[in-house]
C-alpha cells in the first residue's frame, strides 16, 4: 500500500490550510469576531454537498439556527422568573421540535447546519441581540465561504470533479 502523496495532493492540502489560516486571521485581526465561530461555518459547509448552491443553503441554515438560538435565549430568559432552572425543558423541547420539523422543507433543510447555528449562539454566551446575530453570523458566513474556497482549491489541484457525496474520497493517500 502506497502512502506517499503527490505534489498536487500536497498543494491541495496546503492550499486548504492557507484558506483556514487567512480566514482565522481575518476574523481575529480585522473583524474582531470569534475564530471558533468561523470554524462553525467551516464545518457547516462540509455537512452537505460542496457546490456553490450548497454553500448558500448551508449559510442560510446556519443563520436560521442562530435566529432560533437567539429566540430560544429570549424565551428562556422570559420563562426563568417563573420556572427557574426548569425553563430549559420547554425551550429545548420547542427548539428541537422546530429544527427537526424544518428538515421537511424542500431545499433549506440542513438539520446539522441548523444545530451548528444553535450551538454557535449558546457557546458564545453572548446576549440574545441583533448585535450577537451580526457578530456570529459574520464569523460563520466567513467560515462557510472559506470552506467553499478550500473545496475549490482541492478540486483545482486534484484535477477531479468535486464529489458532493464525499470530499474525502477525492484524494486518497493510498492511490
Amino acid at each position: 500500500m502506497n502512502h506517499l502523496i503527490s505534489i498536487n495532493q500536497f498543494k491541495a492540502i496546503f492550499g486548504e490550510s492557507i484558506v483556514a489560516c487567512i480566514a482565522a486571521t481575518f476574523c481575529a485581526m480585522l473583524l474582531n469576531v470569534p475564530v471558533w465561530a468561523m470554524f462553525i461555518g467551516w464545518i457547516a459547509f462540509f455537512t452537505r454537498g460542496i457546490t456553490t448552491r450548497d454553500w448558500a443553503i448551508n449559510m442560510i441554515c446556519v443563520f436560521i439556527g442562530l435566529v432560533i438560538g437567539i429566540t430560544a435565549g429570549l424565551a428562556g430568559a422570559a420563562l426563568e422568573p417563573t420556572l427557574g432552572a426548569w425553563s430549559i425543558t420547554p425551550v429545548v423541547l420547542m427548539v428541537t421540535l422546530v429544527v427537526l420539523c424544518l428538515q421537511v422543507l424542500p431545499v433549506i433543510n440542513n438539520v446539522l447546519a441548523f444545530f451548528l447555528g444553535l450551538v454557535c449562539f449558546f457557546a458564545s454566551h453572548l446576549p440574545a441581540s441583533l448585535n450577537t446575530f451580526v457578530e456570529l453570523g459574520t464569523a460563520s458566513a466567513l467560515g462557510v465561504s472559506a470552506g467553499l474556497m478550500a473545496s475549490l482549491i482541492k478540486k483545482y489541484y486534484s484535477g477531479r470533479k468535486v464529489n458532493p457525496r464525499g470530499l474525502d474520497n477525492q484524494i486518497s493517500l493510498s492511490e
